[in-house]
């Protein structure tokens, strides 16, 4: 049979309220009774319902967290910052991947509440009317994360992604490319699918470059999506020199599609990513990417959050971090093929 408080305050010929103070670490009981107390529970194997003891302290130190897709690199990433950050400070998650299923999520809010998390974390944007009413409904802090939702109330940690998407498009023309693939995300999506599109689109304006509808594709920002729409580019016609990609892993699976055709990266399309994840560096080559500083923005996220938990005056708007071009193997000077092949060709 399990263990009750009431049987470890028999045992050390005490009350209840006694074995209630020991385990809750305050001060008004006496040394040799904590010492008795704390002997009985070692030797009873007694283990106190922690929900039992939030109710009683009306505090859980859970922190609920939405996130679209654990299975992307980039999700994976900012989940480990924040888990970090929030176990630093004595607070554990309850990890919810919801596969971009809507409907999974209002169920997931209302596990939230029922658990009386002290707060919540939502990785995308894509919230219904019934969500919106809920999240607007409950006192519990809500932070979003990497994502700017069209509601303002609530507070984002996020990069300009327009001009992180424009600056990526004017790296490949200042390299030289004229004819520049799209591959994009989700266009229900503000942050990641519009703003994203919208900078390359008008990087390529602002810059005399002409937009070819084939070298345009859309996919849902994982390997085999990237895989599937290079696939599709390729299979038009005539290919672009060069190729951005939303995400580093839809590049990832434009740079295997390439291979898979017998061409190469960079000498004949160059990549550039956007996320800067781990996959940058594991992957051959190494890929060139638009970077958001990941593990900085899990640790804002849940230092934001906390705040807002602890009733402090929350930051006067949304928080927007600095992103960051890397460059890699995966993206080369037009020019420097050029001379390269120049080079060959006198030798």
């Amino acid at each position: 049979m399990q263990v009750k408080i009431k049987d470890v305050a028999k045992m050390a010929g005490v009350s209840v309220t006694t074995v209630s103070r020991v385990l809750n670490g305050e001060k008004y009981v006496k040394d040799d009774l904590k010492a008795k107390v704390n002997r009985v529970i070692e030797e009873l194997g007694y283990a106190p319902s922690q929900i039992a003891r939030s109710l009683v302290r009306k505090k859980t130190n859970l922190i609920g967290v939405i996130v679209p897709d654990l299975t992307s690199s980039f999700y994976s990433t900012i989940l480990s910052s924040i888990e970090e950050r929030a176990s630093a400070n004595e607070y554990h998650l309850l990890v919810c991947n919801i596969s971009e299923d809507i409907d999974k999520e209002y169920k997931y809010l209302n596990v939230f509440q029922e658990m009386r998390v002290e707060g919540i974390i939502i990785m995308h944007e894509k919230i219904n009317e019934q969500i919106r009413a809920f999240i607007h409904k409950i006192n519990t802090p809500v932070i979003f994360s990497s994502v700017k939702p069209m509601d303002q109330k609530f507070i984002s940690v996020i990069v300009d992604d327009y001009a992180a998407s424009y600056d990526a498009t004017r790296y490949l023309i200042e390299q030289g490319h004229e004819t520049i693939g799209f591959i994009g995300g989700d266009m229900r999506d503000v942050t990641s699918g519009q703003n994203r599109y919208s900078g390359y689109r008008n990087a390529m304006s602002d810059f005399g470059k002409k937009l070819v509808f084939e070298h345009i594709r859309f996919g849902d920002y994982k390997v085999q999506s990237g895989y599937d729409q290079m696939k599709e580019m390729l299979s038009a016609g005539s290919p672009p020199s060069a190729v951005f990609a939303v995400s580093d892993d839809m590049a990832v699976g434009a740079i295997n599609c390439i291979r898979d055709h017998n061409l190469r990266v960079p000498e004949d399309i160059a990549i550039i990513g956007f996320d800067g994840s781990q996959l940058t560096e594991l992957v051959r080559p190494t890929l060139t990417s638009m970077e958001q500083p990941i593990h900085q923005m899990g640790r804002v996220t849940m230092d934001v959050l906390l705040k807002l938990i602890a009733g402090d005056t929350p930051p006067d708007g949304d928080v927007v971090l600095e992103h960051r071009l890397v460059v890699r193997e995966s993206s080369r000077s037009q020019e420097r093929q050029a001379d390269e092949i120049k080079g060959l060709e006198q030798e």
